[in-house]
C-alpha cells in the first residue's frame, strides 16, 4: 500500500504542511519576529537536516543519550509528565460540518468518527460507510450489515490486539500494538505496533502485516493516503543492578553499552508479512533518511509512515527525525505532531527556565515522504491537539505557562497564551500573542474556530474566553465568562452555539459530576450559560478522548459513568438540543457478563442509532431509543 519511493530531491517539493512539535529537550531554534509573504515551499531551505553518514547519526544519537543513561538504562530515570499532568485530545465532528450527513455510494446517511477537521478522518474503535458497521472495540474486527443489524464476520487480527481502524471502501486499515518488530536473536523486548491491511469485499482477508518497533502514536486520513505517526527510543539491552554488583556496576555496564552498541541497535525495525506468508524485515529507515534539529539532539525517534489504501501495504516509506511526539492534529492539507510530555529524570533538578515546545514544518502536498520547509518555537506546553490550529496561512498555537507575574514574594504563576506563528523562510516566527489567560490556571479545553478561539480555564471556577484572531498580529480576548466547573471538550453546534462537555465544580472547585452545557458565543464579547445538564457523581470518555461525542442534527449522545452500590453504571446519555437547552431522551445501556461494559461509541446510520461496547452492539430506534436490535459479542 506504499506509494513508490521518493529520493531526496522529491522530499523537497510540494506546498501542504506536516508539522512536528517537540520539547525543549529536541527544540529547534526559536524565531523571534515576521517576515515577508511567504515563498513557495520548494524555494524554501531547511534548518532540519539529514545525517550523511551512520557514524555521524551514531555519534548524536550517543551524545544524547548518554545523560539518561541509568542503573536501569534509560527507564531508570523515569518520564515526568507534563505539567499539569493531563493528557487529552479534542476532536471534532467529522469529516463533514456539524449536524451534516455523510454519503456514501449505495449506504445509507450516516454519522462519521467525531474528528477535529473537515476533510480528514481520525482512526477510530469503530466506523461505516453506511452499508457496513466495522469495529475493534474488544480488540478483534467484526464486521456487521448495517441494514440488518446482524453480525457477519470476526476476524482475529495478527500480530498485537486490534486497537483502532480506519476505513475506505472496502478496506480496512488496523492499527495493533504489543508487537515487536526483530526476530534477530537475543534482539531485546520491547514496545511494537501493527498495522494490517484487511479486505472486506467478502470475507474479511489479511492483505499483509507491518509490524514496528515503537508505539504508535496517532494516524490521520485524507481521501485515500493515510500517514501514520510511530515513536520509538532505543532498544538495548541494558544491565539490571545484581547483588554482586549494585547500582554503581550496572551504570557502568550501561554507559559502556551506549558507547558500543552499533546503529543497528539504535534504528526502529520492521516486519513484513504478505498475504502469502512471506516476510521481509530490517531497518524501518535508512541513516539518511533520519534529520535533526541542528544543534539539539534528541533521545528518541518520530517516524511517519505514508500508506496508500488502492495499492498494497508495503514498509510506509517512513520519514523519520529525532524527536519525541504525543499529539497529532490534522487538516486537509496539513499534518501536526506535537510532544506532549517532557523527559526529565527524576532524581535530577528540572531544566532551569521556562519550558518550551518547538515545532518543525513538513510539505506533505505530493505523494511520498513529508519534507521539511520550517521550524519554530513557542513557550509553555500543549494541551492537546486542539492546541494547534491553522488558519489563513498562520499556526495558531495554545499554551499553559509558568511565567505569569504574581506577588514579589512569589513563584511566577500558571497562565494561557495564545501563540501566532507564520513561516518566513526557514522559520516560524511569532507575529503575535495573547497571555494573561486564566493567571494562576491552567487550559483545560481549547477551540479554534476561523478568526475566533475559545479557551478554558480552570482552578476553582471555569472562565470561558473568547478570543478574537481575525488579525493575527493583535489576537485580542473579548469576552470572558466564569461558571462552576469547566468544560474539557468543546464544539460547535452553529447558529453560534457552543457544547461543552466536561465537570461541573462547587464555588471551592471539587467536582462534582459530568456536565453538558450550552453557550451562546454569537456575541463574542457577552458569552452566555445557556443551559446545562449536570449528571452527580458521573464521569465521561469525552474529557480524555472526544471521539466518544456524538452531534448529529439535533442529538446530543455522551457515554457515562455513574457510581452506584453495585459499583458502577454505564450507558449512553442521549439528548436533543433544542433552541433553550436540552432535553433528555434517556440513557442507552447494554447487556454485560457479570460486569457492565458500557457503550463506549455512537453513531447514526439511516433513522437508527447504533451504540458499540466491548459486549456487543445495539441498535435502537432514533425517534424514541427502542430497542431494535442486540448483537452480543463472544
Amino acid at each position: 500500500m506504499t506509494r513508490r519511493s521518493w529520493g531526496a530531491r522529491a522530499a523537497l517539493l510540494g506546498g501542504a504542511a506536516l508539522v512536528v512539535g517537540v520539547s525543549a529537550a529536541s527544540a529547534g531554534p526559536a524565531a523571534e519576529q515576521a517576515g515577508p509573504d511567504l515563498p513557495p515551499p520548494a524555494a524554501v531551505p531547511v534548518d532540519l537536516v539529514a545525517f550523511d553518514t551512520c557514524d555521524a547519526a551514531l555519534a548524536d544519537l550517543r551524545r544524547a543519550v548518554g545523560p539518561y543513561v541509568g542503573p536501569y538504562g534509560l527507564g531508570g530515570w523515569g518520564f515526568a509528565a507534563k505539567a499539569d499532568g493531563r493528557v487529552q485530545a479534542d476532536s471534532r465532528a467529522g469529516a463533514v460540518p456539524p449536524g451534516a450527513p455523510a454519503r456514501e455510494e449505495d449506504g445509507a446517511e450516516h454519522s462519521r468518527t467525531n474528528a477535529h477537521e473537515a476533510g480528514v478522518d481520525e482512526p477510530d474503535l469503530v466506523k461505516t460507510d453506511g452499508r457496513r458497521v466495522v469495529t475493534v472495540v474488544d480488540g478483534r474486527l467484526r464486521v456487521l450489515d448495517a441494514a440488518g443489524g446482524r453480525l457477519t464476520a470476526t476476524l482475529d487480527v495478527p500480530e498485537g490486539q486490534a486497537s483502532q481502524l480506519l476505513l475506505h471502501g472496502d478496506r480496512a486499515l488496523v492499527v495493533g500494538s504489543g508487537a515487536v518488530a526483530d526476530s534477530r536473536p537475543d534482539a531485546p523486548s520491547g514496545q511494537g505496533s501493527s498495522i494490517t491491511l484487511v479486505d472486506l469485499a467478502g470475507e474479511p482477508r489479511v492483505l499483509g502485516t507491518l509490524t514496528v518497533t515503537g508505539r504508535f502514536v496517532d494516524a490521520r486520513q485524507v481521501g485515500d493516503v493515510v500517514r501514520v505517526v510511530v515513536h520509538s527510543a532505543p532498544r538495548l539491552p541494558w544491565a539490571y543492578p545484581q547483588e554482586d554488583g549494585g547500582p554503581a556496576r550496572a551504570l557502568a555496564e550501561n554507559r559502556e553499552l551506549v558507547a558500543r552498541a552499533p546503529i543497528g541497535e539504535w534504528l526502529p525495525r520492521y516486519e513484513l508479512t504478505g498475504a502469502d506468508g512471506a516476510r521481509t524485515e530490517g531497518p524501518l529507515v535508512a541513516c539518511d533518511r533520519i534529520s535533526h534539529p541542528v544543534g539539539r539532539p534528541a533521545t528518541s525517534m518520530l517516524s511517519v509512515l505514508t500508506f496508500d489504501f488502492p495499492g498494497e501495504l508495503g514498509t510506509g516509506d517512513a520519514v523519520t527525525i529525532l524527536a519525541d511526539g504525543d499529539t497529532v492534529y490534522g487538516t486537509g492539507t496539513s499534518l501536526y505532531v506535537a510532544d506532549d510530555h517532557r523527559l526529565l529524570p527524576r532524581t535530577r533538578a528540572p531544566r532551569a527556565g521556562q519550558p518550551t515546545t518547538a515545532i518543525h514544518q513538513f510539505d506533505v502536498s505530493r505523494p511520498g515522504p513529508p519534507a521539511h520547509v520550517a521550524s519554530g518555537e513557542v513557550p509553555g506546553a500543549l494541551l492537546n491537539q486542539y492546541a494547534l490550529s491553522e488558519h489563513d496561512g498562520h499556526l495558531r498555537v495554545a499554551t499553559t505557562t509558568a511565567d505569569a507575574a504574581g506577588a514579589p514574594e512569589d513563584a511566577p504563576a500558571t497562565q494561557g497564551v495564545v501563540t501566532v506563528l507564520r513561516r518566513d523562510g526557514t522559520r516560524l516566527v511569532r507575529v503575535g500573542g495573547l497571555d494573561g489567560l486564566g493567571v494562576g490556571e491552567r487550559i483545560h479545553g481549547v477551540r479554534f474556530a476561523g478568526p475566533v478561539g475559545y479557551v478554558v480555564t480552570f482552578r476553582q471556577t471555569d472562565p470561558l474566553y473568547t478570543l478574537d484572531l481575525s488579525d493575527p498580529t493583535a489576537p485580542r480576548a473579548v469576552g470572558e465568562l466564569k461558571v462552576t466547573g469547566y468544560s474539557a471538550y468543546l464544539h460547535p453546534a452553529g447558529d453560534g452555539r457552543l457544547i461543552g462537555v466536561g465537570q461541573e465544580a462547587t464555588g471551592q472547585g471539587r467536582v462534582t459530576g459530568t456536565q453538558v452545557s450550552l453557550f451562546d458565543v454569537s456575541n463574542p464579547a457577552a458569552p452566555t450559560k445557556v443551559a446545562g445538564y449536570h449528571l452527580p457523581g458521573a464521569g465521561s470518555e469525552v474529557e480524555f478522548d472526544p471521539h466518544a461525542f456524538l452531534f448529529w442534527q439535533d442529538l446530543v449522545v455522551v457515554p457515562v459513568v455513574t457510581p452506584d452500590r453495585a459499583g458502577g453504571s454505564s450507558g449512553a446519555l442521549v439528548l436533543r438540543l433544542g433552541a433553550t437547552g436540552f432535553t433528555e431522551l434517556g440513557t442507552v445501556r447494554h447487556d454485560g457478563a457479570g460486569y457492565d461494559p458500557g457503550p463506549r461509541r455512537a453513531l447514526v446510520v439511516g433513522d437508527e442509532l447504533w451504540t458499540v461496547s466491548a459486549a456487543g452492539v445495539r441498535v435502537g430506534a432514533l425517534a424514541d431509543l427502542a430497542q431494535r436490535a442486540w448483537v452480543p459479542f463472544d
